[in-house]
């Protein structure tokens, strides 16, 4: 069942179209991994999917509701409930400065939810141990390694309660020894069939983890398959040479 329908999607900025009639379908418990040389419209994809770019045409649909039909949005109200069920984590933490870890995660569940704070609080605690930060509760961000600080973030997406978490090149601003450390926890939600998009340059990761990978370049999709179909068996020269130089 397609839990994110997406049809003749397309997007300018100015005189730069930026997606060309992207159309693709998520299901649910889907992994799956956007790969592509950068500039291609990856991170732009995500981010119109959650409301952060506005689409110049096409169509949206998240589990059976509108978000835009043919270019026309659904009122304030509808894409408020509807980008509410996806949970997005940005390549740069996008962290409180101010806040310390645990007021990073309950501030939104209590402001935008209005849980209470002792259900925010034991939600936060079981979150922090599942991303392994239960002893950096009190820290604030400038205290943590940028692997610890996405692991807070992919837990404070995770607070919300989403269906579909959207990752924006979780680790492309890590060294790589930090990077092992974010594609484990986003491994262990696959294990537990959280619905997942993934934009990553981790070409091991798409590989081992996606169920399904999508190749995007110059705005659109050139295709999409199983990962050992698109490793192996890619059908246009495009993905063939983008997996020459990523594979090296």
């Amino acid at each position: 069942m397609a839990i994110i329908q997406v049809s003749q999607m397309k997007k300018s900025f100015g005189s730069l179209e930026v997606l060309k009639n992207v159309s693709f379908e998520v299901n649910k418990n889907d992994v799956v991994a956007v790969i592509g040389p950068s500039g291609s419209g990856k991170s732009t994809m995500l981010r119109s999917l959650v409301y952060l770019e506005q689409v110049n045409g096409g169509s949206i649909h998240v589990q059976g509701e509108d978000l835009v039909r043919d270019g026309v949005y659904a009122n304030q109200q509808q894409i408020k409930r509807i980008t509410s069920k996806m949970g997005m984590v940005f390549q740069h933490f996008n962290l409180f400065p101010h806040l310390t870890v645990r007021e990073n995660l309950e501030l939104a569940p209590r402001t935008v939810k209005g849980e209470s704070a002792e259900v925010v609080r034991q939600k936060s605690a079981e979150l922090l141990s599942k991303v392994g930060l239960s002893d950096k509760a009190d820290h604030y961000p400038a205290k943590l390694s940028g692997g610890q600080k996405q692991r807070v973030a992919i837990a404070r997406a995770l607070m919300m309660d989403p269906d579909i978490l959207l990752f924006d090149e979780p680790t492309s601003a890590l060294d790589p020894e930090l990077t092992g450390e974010v594609l484990q926890v986003i491994k262990q939600l696959a294990q537990e069939r959280m619905t997942m998009m993934v934009v990553t340059h981790e070409m091991g990761f798409a590989r081992e983890v996606a169920n399904k990978v999508m190749f995007m370049d110059d705005g659109e999709f050139i295709e999409a398959g199983t990962p050992e179909e698109l490793f192996t068996n890619p059908q246009f020269e495009r993905t063939r040479a983008f997996l020459r130089k990523a594979l090296k």
